[in-house]
């Protein structure tokens, strides 16, 4: 679960990007080395609290953020109903949600130019050995900033088509947010072409 710089500030955006970073994964790994329901679920917990101590609003937004995990939370709890595995399926569902709660508060709090600057700085052993690594950095950069951007496309499409209909949207409004991110793809390249090309400039997500 990625999203954009949350325009809340708050205590964890003043720290550094790269011990973020670092954290994220060990944090990660963690969750995934243990099967306890009660010890998953006092992680998420304490990444409640975190987001809790960012304020109401930062709250708010983060759990928006979220709140599309539902139908993946839903299809999990089903299939481990069926299949008479209910503690595994917990375990599973509180897992999930543990772990994209906390990559969404540390891109909730990270500038994307911050993000690719510690980037840049991991790959620069491949820069001297002359490998290209500019691609590679816009690249992660655009997967960064669009994707919240898609899925923002996705809810005023749904949201449109609820307006003027009673049926569900479902697979409806695949065809015009296709659209929508293929229109997008368009202003991106000209933008692009614009600024020299790919091996000229990177985006520094601030523009």
């Amino acid at each position: 679960m990625i999203s954009l710089t949350s325009p809340v500030e708050t205590w964890a955006h003043r720290i550094p990007a790269g011990a973020k970073l670092l954290a994220l994964p060990f944090l990660t790994l963690a969750l995934f080395l243990t099967g306890r329901p009660w010890a998953l679920a006092a992680a998420l917990l304490v990444i409640v609290l975190l987001y809790l101590s960012g304020g109401a609003a930062f709250l708010r937004q983060g759990a928006g953020h979220l709140r599309m995990l539902w139908p993946f939370l839903l299809l999990i709890a089903v299939w481990h109903s069926l299949t008479g595995q209910m503690q595994a399926g917990l375990v599973v569902a509180l897992r999930l949600l543990a772990a994209l709660a906390l990559a969404n508060f540390v891109t909730m709090t990270t500038r994307l130019s911050d993000m690719i600057g510690v980037l840049t700085w991991l790959l620069a052993p491949l820069r001297r050995i002359g490998l290209p690594t500019r691609a590679v950095e816009l690249a992660i950069a655009m997967v960064l900033r669009f994707t919240p951007m898609l899925v923002e496309n996705g809810h005023r499409l749904a949201m449109s088509w609820r307006a003027r209909s009673r049926r569900k949207p479902g697979w409806r409004i695949v065809v015009p947010m296709a659209a929508l991110a293929l229109d997008d793809a368009d202003h991106v390249a000209e933008a692009l072409r614009a600024r020299g090309g790919i091996l000229n400039d990177i985006p520094d997500g601030r523009s």
